[in-house]
């Protein structure tokens, strides 16, 4: 059993408080918008991370952490990306990704849009966590808990950080 801690878009803000939430998370993702090496390092002094660059993330991130990610948690292939869409209203490079891969997840940020969808198309299950910093025009900052148990992905939370 994998639990996992789902963050994107901080926007080189990391509230404390995320450290309490993943206290028991044995993996972090970050799905892009890092902001600064500073973020990306703080979550890996903390616990193992995964990661892509986004679009506002420089040379430091993109230089560690690629664009997209294929990867297997336990028995479950995940695909991650920053700039992605949602069922059905993906981008044609995501929509290429998710057709060539065939993943069970397929994580994306950049929209600051809390979004957790299964792809019937796809059979396959879309996370955006939503925005964890405070720049952009979401409201509440989010994060998503869950977790992988086999070829089970199950007991998924939404946690709420307050107003950004």
């Amino acid at each position: 059993m994998t639990r996992i801690g789902l963050i994107s878009d901080t926007h080189n803000y990391l509230d404390d408080s995320v450290f309490k939430h993943f206290e028991y998370c044995d993996e972090i993702w970050h799905a892009g918008d890092f902001g600064t090496k500073v973020v990306a390092d703080a979550l890996k002094a903390f616990k193992p991370l995964r990661g892509v660059y986004g679009n506002i993330d420089g040379y430091d991130i993109r230089s560690e952490f690629p664009e997209t990610v294929t990867w297997h948690s336990e028995e479950v292939k995940i695909l991650m990306m920053h700039i992605g869409g949602y069922p059905p209203k993906y981008n044609s490079r995501s929509k290429a990704f998710i057709r060539e891969n065939h993943p069970q997840i397929f994580i994306s940020g950049h929209s600051h849009i809390l979004k957790i969808i299964y792809d019937n198309q796809f059979n396959c299950l879309h996370i955006n966590p939503g925005a964890a910093g405070k720049e952009g025009w979401h409201k509440i900052r989010t994060l998503v808990r869950f977790v992988i148990d086999g070829k089970d992905i199950r007991d998924c939370e939404i946690i709420e950080l307050g107003k950004k």
